[in-house]
């Protein structure tokens, strides 16, 4: 026996979109490739990350996912995440230097007392 797959029709409505698919008619990334939403590097992830930023159902996407308990590896809510952790983007960007001596360490400017 012989199963049709699901599918909409190119012509569907937004509506009928959204009574198929749910709260992921209206996801920014719908459509996406998968190695997007599903990426592990951050470079890769970028445009779903973007997508996210103006995405109205960021909230049903993380509850949906829950991607701290699932160990869920992909573009969710806004945030990459690898096994079930958020990644942070910002490493490696940081605004300002790193010291390289303790605070009070005048001795390199040679104005120790």
């Amino acid at each position: 026996m012989s199963v049709p797959p699901l599918h909409v029709r190119p012509s569907s409505s937004a509506e009928e979109k959204r009574e198929f698919f749910g709260w992921q008619a209206d996801a920014a990334c719908a459509g996406m490739p998968p190695q997007v939403v599903f990426a592990r590097r951050p470079s890769d992830a970028a445009p779903a990350l973007r997508a996210c930023a103006r995405c109205p159902v960021t909230r049903q996407c993380e509850e949906t996912v829950d991607p701290a308990h699932t160990w869920f590896d992909g573009v969710s809510a806004g945030r990459l995440w690898h096994n079930g952790r958020p990644v942070d983007l910002n490493r490696g960007n940081r605004s300002r230097p790193r010291r390289t001596r303790p605070l009070g360490d005048d001795t390199a400017t040679g104005t120790a007392a």
